[in-house]
């Protein structure tokens, strides 16, 4: 997939690797975590060899989870995990016209509220998972009811991440046409941005810092 000539640049290259490392290790572990919490879904260690091999696989898929889990806590704060006032709490009256139609929503910056949402809810019980989970792995070394609580902690992450990942898997295709390309080549097209970010949009473009496929960035062009 090539960027053409006119898109914008939304995400570089670390972003992307981060998003994908992320979104991989949760799939895995909202997947073998489905294999062991419930009876019923017992049948996805089959192919595995068993339950004990799919404790493996989540337990260290786990350990490659904390790490891009670091790196998007450090990537993505300032932008994704501070809501601004009044504009966002105007944006979430009205849903940002996804659930009615709203006439003129309120402009976001580069993440509108629901990702913001979206991103604390990995930021907040990603970390309770880890936490949780690191306990679990070492259930005779520590004291028994530290260790107990942790069970159902661990569940209530999993029950609030694995909603919130599907949703924003689901926007981020089929519900937001547009936006998958953001995270294959980390351009988008203006038209997506003027009706997703326009006002990162409009202040990318005040301060010169818009990158533009196929043209010269302003600010560089005078270097």
């Amino acid at each position: 997939m090539i960027p053409k000539k006119g898109m914008i640049k939304v995400s570089d290259g670390f972003e992307r690797i981060i998003h994908w490392w992320l979104a991989i290790t949760c799939l895995i572990l909202i997947i073998t975590g489905l294999g062991m919490m419930f009876h019923s879904f017992n049948f996805l260690a089959i192919p595995l060899g068993g339950l004990k091999n799919l404790k493996l696989v989540h337990n260290f898929t786990g350990l490659f989870f904390i790490p891009a889990l670091f790196f998007a806590i450090l990537k993505w704060w300032r932008e994704a995990g501070i809501f601004e006032f009044p504009e966002d709490l105007e944006w979430i009256m009205c849903a940002g016209g996804y659930l009615w139609h709203v006439e003129n929503p309120p402009e976001t910056g580069k993440y509108n509220p629901g990702q913001k949402a979206f991103f604390l809810a990995v930021a907040v019980f990603g970390i309770l998972m880890v936490i949780s989970g690191l306990i679990m792995w070492f259930p005779l070394s520590l004291p028994r009811i530290l260790v107990s609580w942790m069970y159902p902690l661990h569940a209530l992450g999993m029950l609030v991440i694995f909603p919130f990942f599907f949703i924003h898997l689901y926007l981020g295709t089929i519900g937001v046409p547009g936006s998958a390309p953001a995270i294959f080549t980390g351009y988008v097209t203006r038209t997506w941005c003027e009706k997703q970010c326009p006002k990162w949009l409009r202040e990318m473009e005040e301060s010169g810092k818009l990158e533009v496929f196929g043209e010269e960035r302003e600010g560089a062009a005078h270097h």
